[in-house]
Formats: structure tokens, sequence, C-alpha cells
């Protein structure tokens, strides 16, 4: 898979200037690290295209490493989740590895720094150590157990090891200065008892390492050169450099490279907000289409390719920013309009019936088919036989018996064009007991076929339409954005409280052609007027379900239009 890394891209810098002093011999190694307690979501689309980006740029390999140091949280669900987004995104690890590879060789590394006295077991509880540390400006407070003799910390953490004592009882911490300004390099703590199954070692461990103790070391193990990591880990890097310079590497120490997190707009991208929308029923799991999890916007239909062209189009820069989610989607639209296949759907049906269309010598209605285009952006796609009778559905909105100011489409007394097929012309309708339009009834102009007049007359609107004998049924899913404000929980401080209570509107009664019977499951097509719809990828549902993925209108260009 080719990437292309953004013009001024820093990183890509750093690693050319690497290779040019020969600080790594010329070897370019990166890690894509995430945790497995949760499903990827958009913001990780950019740290996994950055990562193979730059490994795939320099010719050198990314490996998938699960940081899997917290077993309260972590499953073999997210694991296997995760392997299948980086695929479907589009890229191939050049192996899969877990931190809890190794948890020996870190034991080992901690009993090291025991040795050397630069660790201690701390038997205070977590809110004192929290205290004791203090805060930007004000001063540590060395635990009591700070110099505890070297021999004693070394028979207790081999107690903590083997299970003696209970959780949260005693932890391990780094001695570095509880007096520096750096809050990461006052006494961390780099192990703690969980008396919990892991979802690979099972009860083998009864302590597990934490993430900042793991992480650089476990780079260090595989051989990475450049590990690549968000901004809110500046303040990591010091101790990532720490540890790393205390121990005798197996290879070349690697460096900690920090970027700029993806934020978009009327997104929330915490996992624990995440979790709290399918734990509150707010949303079905993590594939719902209204989620930012890859395999939500998979399931919704955004195409891998867009989403690898709009993380490369950001960059990876050392600013934070929020981009706006309709800059994502201009990307959605402009992959889909290349490749997808265009399809005439109905979803909220009105009959119309053709009272002067022909009939055959038994009665029943003629039927002409018309070939229309597959996608007019593609002369390769070809085209499709799509069936016309006297009786059609079109859309509600496509009708008013008394027409507003403006509204250009179906009326009494006015001629529009039906998609690729005759001029039509309303003449009366019908209506329930409630006074409700449920039938228009119109003639048509068989010098029209295939749409245009031979006497060079005009219309202004051309409408899609279903043939109603060989329409299908279908269930379409309409979704709006799943937050209301640009900037979820600005104003109060829990996003929750800015939820869209009008995210998605389910329609039972669509009526679709019958080429979307044959359409591939997660597919994308455009439904001609309508938008882009995905149908659902679920073998399972054996039902013609369609999710829309984005209206035809390009949001973005607007936006930039109003900025300029």
């Amino acid at each position: 898979m080719s990437v292309e890394t953004s013009v001024g891209d820093f990183v890509a810098d750093v690693v050319r200037a690497d290779n040019a002093a020969g600080t790594y011999s010329g070897r370019v190694q990166t890690r894509f690290p995430p945790e497995p307690n949760g499903y990827l979501h958009i913001g990780h689309a950019k740290a996994i295209t950055a990562d193979f980006g730059i490994a795939e740029q320099f010719g050198g390999i990314c490996k998938l490493r699960f940081d899997d140091t917290n077993p309260d949280t972590e499953d073999v669900e997210y694991v296997e989740s995760i392997i299948k987004d980086i695929g479907w995104l589009g890229f191939t690890p050049h192996s899969v590895c877990y931190a809890s590879d190794y948890f020996e060789k870190l034991y080992e590394w901690a009993e090291n720094l025991i040795e050397k006295g630069l660790a201690y077991v701390d038997e205070q509880d977590a809110e004192t150590i929290s205290a004791q540390r203090g805060g930007y400006g004000n001063r540590g407070i060395e635990s009591p157990f700070r110099d505890r003799p070297i021999e004693e910390s070394l028979a207790l953490f081999r107690q903590m090891r083997a299970g003696e004592f209970e959780d949260g009882s005693k932890v391990l911490r780094a001695k570095i200065d509880m007096q520096s300004e750096n809050m990461q390099l006052r006494d961390p703590v780099m192990y703690r008892i969980r008396k919990l199954a892991h979802h690979r070692t099972g009860t083998v461990w009864s302590i597990y390492p934490t993430y900042d103790w793991a992480h650089g070391q476990s780079d260090a193990i595989e051989g990475v050169t450049h590990s690549m990591c968000t901004l809110e880990f500046v303040a990591h890097r010091p101790l990532y450099e720490w540890y790393l310079s205390q121990l005798d590497l197996p290879f070349e120490k690697p460096q900690q490279l920090e970027f700029a997190r993806l934020e978009l707009t009327h997104t929330v991208t915490s996992k624990r907000k995440l979790l709290k929308l399918i734990t509150d029923q707010i949303v079905t799991g993590w594939d719902d289409p209204r989620m930012p999890t890859l395999s939500g916007l998979r399931r919704r239909g955004f195409p891998a390719a867009a989403i690898r062209a709009f993380c490369t189009h950001i960059g990876v820069n050392k600013t934070n920013a929020r981009h706006s989610i309709e800059e994502l989607e201009a990307f959605v639209r402009a992959e889909l309009n290349r490749v997808s296949q265009r399809r005439m759907a109905v979803l909220r049906p009105l009959k119309l019936v053709i009272t002067n269309w022909p009939q055959n010598a038994d009665g029943t209605p003629v039927v002409e088919y018309f070939e229309v285009m597959n996608n007019p952006e593609d002369a390769g796609a070809g085209t499709r036989s799509v069936p016309f009778a006297g009786v059609l559905y079109i859309e509600q909105d496509d009708f008013a018996e008394i027409p507003p100011p403006k509204f250009f489409r179906l009326s009494v007394g006015r001629e529009v064009r039906l998609r690729g097929a005759y001029f039509i012309s309303a003449h009366d309708v019908v209506k329930d007991a409630a006074g409700n339009v449920v039938e228009v009834q119109a003639s048509y102009d068989p010098a029209t076929r295939g749409g245009d007049a031979p006497d060079g007359r005009k219309v202004k609107s051309t409408m899609h339409w279903v043939s109603a004998a060989h329409a299908v049924d279908a269930q379409v899913f309409l979704y709006d954005r799943l937050f209301s404000t640009e900037v979820p929980g600005e104003a109060s401080g829990d996003p929750l409280d800015d939820l869209n209570p009008a995210s998605v509107e389910c329609l039972e009664n669509c009526k679709v052609e019958p080429a979307l019977v044959d359409t591939a499951l997660g597919e994308v097509v455009q439904f001609e007027r309508l938008g882009y719809f995905a149908r659902e990828e679920n073998p399972d549902v054996t039902d013609l379900v369609f999710h829309r993925t984005l209206g035809l209108r390009d949001e973005w260009a607007n936006i930039k239009k109003r900025t300029q």
C-alpha cells in the first residue's frame, strides 16, 4: 500500500537527517501500539497512516504491537477488531507483537533497577502517593520507603510477583527526582498489583507494568528507531529516555517523536466516552454507523482510500487543531463519486399512475426497459436495464398539490422529466380519508423517450423513479451528526450533554430498483439525487438494508468559500 507523506512532514525530516548521519545505520523501524481496550477510531487512522507511511517511505518496517499491560479493560475482542481494522484500512504489519511477550524481560530489567538503587517498593496507597507528588510549582514529598534497603525492596518485589500481597497494597516506583518540574519524573509507578486474568497470560502474573515502563522498553526490545506518539506524551519523553538510559539495550536507543492528534468537529474519540455511549444504549455498539470508530465508518460506507487520503492531506505536524468533519466528508464524496454505481431508490414512496400508458392484449401494462449508465464518471462501468411500466413510485417531496414559490418539481398541470425515460404531466390526484395525496395521475409524451423532447421544449426538473411492479422493498437508515455542537461538551464539560436526539431515522417502506438486490455486502452505491448508501455488511441480515453514508451536497466546499 503506497502512502505519500505530506509536504513539510517533520517526522520525515527527522528520519531523513538520521539516515544522513547514520544514526541507526540507515535502518527505519516504526510501530503502531494500540491498547486493546476498545475499537480503533478515526484518530487512530492518522497514527496508522503516519506509522506505516514513514516506514514505507524509507524502506523500513512497521510492526503492530498491542500495549496490553492493563488486564482490567483489555479483551481479545478488541485485539481481533484492531487487526481487522488495520487490514481494512490498507496496511499489513511486518509482524504482530504484544507487550505481554516481554513481561519476563521487563521484570528482569525492573529487578536490575532495584539492584542499582534506582527503584523501590512503596507500601503507600495510590491517593497518598498522588498527594505526595505535589503539583506544578509545589514541592514533592519523598516516600518514607524511598530509601529502604535494596535487598528489602528486591525481596518485596519478588513477593509481589508471587502473589503474596493484596491488590493496591504495594507498588514498585522508580527513584528519580521528587522535585523535578516534570511531574512524570517524580518517582513514577512501574508496577502495580492486579490479581486479574490477562487475555494472553492468564493468571501467571499478579503484577503488571505501567504503560510508561513497558512502552519504551518494548520499543527497544523490538528494535524500533522512531517511536511516534501524540502530543500529550511530550511530558513523558524525559521518562521514556531516562528508563532507556539505565538499561543494557539490544539495539540503539529509540527516539520518541510527538505529533498532533486528529480531532474532528461534532466528534468524540475518548474510548471512555464511546464505551458509555454503548453501555447507555445510545448507540447499538462499537460499529454503530454514527460512531467515529473505523468499524462504524466502514459499516456506514466510508471508503478506506478516502480516510487514508484525508489523513495524508492533513499531514503530521506539531500543532493541535480541530478539523471540520465536512473536510473528511469531502474526501469520502470524491472517492465515492469516482467508484460507486448509480441506482434509483425511492425512500418515501408516492404512487404515480400514467393514465395513457399502453397495455398488452391481455390488459397488462406494457413493460419497457431503459439502458442507464452505471457511473457517468467511469465509462468502463457499463450500463444496466431498468424496467419501466405504467405505475411508478416517486418521492413524496417531488410532488406538491399546491406548489410553493420556486418549486419546480411535479404538480398538477406541470411537466417534468423522469430520469432517462419520458416527460410526464400531472393532471389529477387521489386522496385518502384524511385528505392526504396517496396517488398522482399523469400522462406521458411517447415522443420524449430517453428523456428529451424532439421539439426542443425544456423542463425545469428531472426526477428519479422506480417501477412499482418491479420494485424491491428495502429498509434504509438515515444519519445525522451524533453530537449537535461542533465541540461536544465545550459548554458543560460533558460531551454527552450535546447528543443529537435525532441522529438516526429508520425508513421501513422504501422502494428500490431490482438491480440493488445484487449489491454486495458493504458495497456503497449512489441513490440518484439522494446520496451514497452502503448495504449492511452483516451476512446474517437477510433483508435488503442500507445505511446512508452521506448526502450529495459538498458542505466542505461551501465552508471553504465562506472562510476565503
